[in-house]
């Protein structure tokens, strides 16, 4: 017996061309969501990268405050070794117009019988060499050798300040180097401008507009 064809070609050609697409729309389908999924997921989590990246907070507005997550102030710390704080004696103070009258006559500086205003503090310990180290971290921007005032290191800080250590020998820094709150520089010693303090270390600090400070408002001298 003789099988019966279809007397409809037309079906057969329509239910072959769907199968034929079945397939391929279903991996399309699965391809266009999942990219979008992954799209969805960089858009939201991106902005909070970029913050972390740069360094910057988000305030409570949403809007970003500008200052670095780690930055930290660094606060200015003895140029000597704190252990010999005790120790420590200022022999000629920061000359204040508004201080005491004692504490002025105590800041004056003399010279072949004349005066001048003490712009730091003289820093004797026991009258003995001492190592001097950077009070904050910085990087050396001068050092000059001078006999009469005394070789001096001027260190200047990331805020702007700068900080002098004059009246030191055994200089252990030049130029250009970058040096860490506390590291040592050089040692004490005595100079031919103020023969009088002996072995001592003249401190000064300058604010980052060069104005000469008091190291009395950083330092509990």
């Amino acid at each position: 017996m003789r099988e019966e064809k279809s007397n409809n070609p037309s079906l057969v050609k329509i239910k072959s061309k769907k199968n034929k697409w079945l397939w391929p729309s279903i991996y399309v389908g699965f391809s266009l969501l999942f990219v979008g999924m992954i799209w969805g997921y960089n858009a939201f989590v991106s902005p909070e990268s970029d913050v972390a990246d740069s360094g910057l907070v988000i305030n409570p507005n949403g809007e970003e405050a500008k200052v670095p997550v780690t930055a930290q102030a660094e606060n200015m710390k003895f140029p000597f070794d704190e252990a010999m704080l005790d120790q420590m004696t200022i022999l000629q103070d920061f000359y204040d117009t508004e201080a005491s009258e004692e504490s002025q006559e105590n800041s004056l500086l003399v010279f072949n019988q004349t005066y001048e205003t003490n712009s730091g503090v003289s820093i004797s310990i026991e009258g003995q060499p001492f190592e001097v180290v950077s009070a904050m971290s910085g990087t050396v921007k001068e050092v000059n050798l001078d006999p009469f005032i005394g070789d001096e290191i001027i260190v200047e800080h990331e805020n702007g300040y700068l900080t002098v250590y004059r009246s030191v020998t055994e200089i252990l820094v030049k130029t250009g180097d970058v040096v860490k709150q506390g590291q040592a520089m050089a040692t004490s010693t005595e100079n031919e401008f103020n023969p009088t303090a002996g072995i001592h270390l003249q401190f000064e600090v300058f604010d980052d507009k060069g104005e000469v400070m008091n190291p009395r408002t950083y330092l509990a001298f």
